[in-house]
């Protein structure tokens, strides 16, 4: 019957138990001896010694005249007689109990008391000679528990020491074959097989793996062809695809770089697919800016002696939990060139239309002035539709000129110190004929003693009456706006707030891109007045942001710091 692995740890554990047992018991039997013997030595022949002393300072105090010192010595030489414990000592008492009876009765010539001196040395040389002789015994005992114990240590090290070497195997070598099999297993070698030829939890877990590995492998055989068509039509379609492609897994590997990409980075295949994404954004800087920037505006590379213009798009893609991404880089060099075509186009034409309507404009307050004759009231109409047609055309050149500056990166700042109480008062005064048709109320709100700021006056007033135009504009009928402006740490804030019907937050991040408008809304108008401002304050060094939730109106505002150096 074949011994499973729990039952060989156990039974060389206990093994091993019963080996230190015998150890143990050894050793304590030594020591017992040990104890015994030492005992044996104080306890006898060390009050032997301590009474020799203790008789021979009583002698020399009888010698000296001290009668009482007798007594010391007569009790000293009792206890002596009831502790002979060596060979000849009981003797040597004897005649030492006769040599102190004769002083005792008055014979105190120095002849007895130099025998009663020689008996007592005699009793201490033979306790003396016991000691050393019962220590000897006790180190030969000692040696004796030392080479015993010795022997049963040097072999329970022994037999320890091969069970370390030899035993783990048992439970280390199937695991390190399993450890090899796992790893040839993850690297798609189905093939590979575990041979145990025991019986134990081991065999049984290699019969599993070698059963699990064979089906992989029949799985593998039958899936391979159409895994590797899959694989070549992946391929074609990512290097068909005409823009630059890069994609990367959860752990910021590259798992491809289409032929584009590899062109425009200018790198070998190999050096990039496999890589992570760190290494190589080392020691290439094109790739190191895209992975770095995540401005969505376009960049420009040069390419073959050309400027090329583009623009890059991450697209995440969640699968199976887990979370990876695509870089594709557009070339809108194309794209580039009409756009700057058209930024021209409609600086000339709108230059050009705007002198006309200015004429035009021109003529028709001649018209309504009555020195040029007197007009009916149906001519009186036609003449104001036609002034706020002309208005509104002039509104729109007016735009698309300032657009067209701003496209072509040629805004013109005139910096000076103003007062923000000026700016908004001139904002309001400008719409005031606008809010009274709808009978609105336009409240200002400035923050005294407010310092002055360095801004385009012009343009910072323009900003806030398109502001409030738009203001006017979206609110009902017998509403209010309030149009403010406060200092905050080291900004001046201004601010419109309305009573519309809001903006929902989807299209709060997109409200200031060109010719954006919200969907729903019925309001005519280009679509370029808040892009217009944003430039206009970001040129200046401030910012533009909005606030606003469906039905409750919405707030508008910008910010310029306070001296600030343009």
């Amino acid at each position: 019957m074949a011994l499973t692995v729990k039952k060989k740890i156990w039974y060389g554990t206990l093994f091993l138990f019963v080996l230190l047992i015998l150890t143990g018991v050894s050793g304590m039997y030594y020591l017992g001896r040990l104890k015994d013997e030492s005992k044996n030595v104080l306890q006898d022949n060390y009050e032997s010694l301590a009474y020799c002393h203790s008789m021979q300072n009583a002698l020399n105090n009888v010698e000296a005249g001290i009668e009482k010192s007798k007594d010391s010595f007569e009790l000293n030489l009792q206890k002596q007689e009831a502790n002979i414990t060596e060979p000849g000592e009981k003797k040597v008492t004897s005649s030492l109990r006769s040599s102190f009876s004769r002083i005792k009765n008055g014979d105190t010539v120095k002849q007895n008391f130099r025998l009663v001196e020689m008996q007592l040395q005699q009793i201490l040389q033979l306790n003396m000679q016991a000691i050393q002789n019962k220590n000897n015994i006790a180190r030969k005992t000692a040696d004796e528990a030392f080479t015993v114990i010795s022997l049963l240590s040097g072999l329970v090290f022994l037999i320890a020491f091969s069970f370390l070497l030899n035993f783990p195997s048992v439970v280390t070598k199937p695991i390190l074959q399993f450890t090899e099999a796992i790893k040839e297993v993850s690297n798609k070698n189905y093939a590979h097989r575990i041979h145990i030829d025991n019986k134990d939890e081991f065999g049984k877990l290699a019969d599993a793996f070698n059963e699990m590995a064979a089906r992989l492998q029949y799985f593998e055989n039958s899936n391979l062809n159409r895994l590797m068509f899959e694989k070549s039509r992946a391929e074609s379609v990512i290097n068909s695809l005409k823009d630059a492609s890069i994609g990367l897994d959860k752990n910021n590997v590259v798992l491809f770089a289409n032929e584009q990409a590899l062109q425009l980075l200018n790198i070998r295949n190999e050096d990039i697919i496999g890589k992570n994404a760190d290494d190589v954004a080392k020691h290439n800087d094109l790739f190191k800016f895209l992975m770095e920037n995540n401005s969505s505006a376009p960049f420009k590379i040069v390419v073959q002696n050309r400027e090329n213009y583009f623009i890059k798009e991450v697209i995440d893609i969640a699968q199976n939990e887990t979370q990876s991404k695509v870089i594709v880089v557009k070339n809108i060099t194309s794209f580039k060139e009409l756009d700057e075509a058209k930024t021209n186009f409609i600086a000339t034409v709108s230059h050009e239309l705007k002198t006309p309507l200015a004429a035009s404009d021109f003529s028709l307050k001649l018209l309504e002035d009555g020195r040029t004759g007197s007009l009916s009231g149906e001519q009186k109409e036609l003449i104001e539709n036609l002034k706020q047609d002309n208005q509104r055309m002039l509104k729109i050149l007016s735009e698309l000129l300032n657009m067209s500056q701003v496209e072509a990166g040629r805004i013109q700042l005139n910096i000076k110190q103003v007062n923000p109480k000026n700016i908004i008062e001139n904002a309001v005064h400008a719409v005031e004929t606008n809010a009274k048709e709808k009978n609105i109320s336009i409240k200002n709100y400035v923050e005294e003693n407010l310092p002055l700021i360095n801004a385009d006056e012009d343009k910072t007033t323009w900003v806030l009456n398109n502001f409030l135009t738009n203001a006017i504009k979206y609110s009902p009928e017998d509403a209010m706006i309030e149009a403010s402006v406060y200092k905050k740490d080291n900004t001046i804030i201004f601010s419109v707030k309305d009573r519309g019907k809001g903006i929902a937050q989807e299209y709060q991040s997109r409200i200031f891109d060109r010719y954006f408008k919200v969907p729903g809304s019925n309001e005519k108008g280009t679509g370029l007045g808040l892009a217009i401002s944003k430039d206009f304050i970001e040129a200046q060094g401030g910012a533009v942001w909005v606030e606003s939730e469906p039905d409750k109106g919405a707030v508008f505002s910008f910010s310029l710091v306070t001296n600030q150096l343009q």
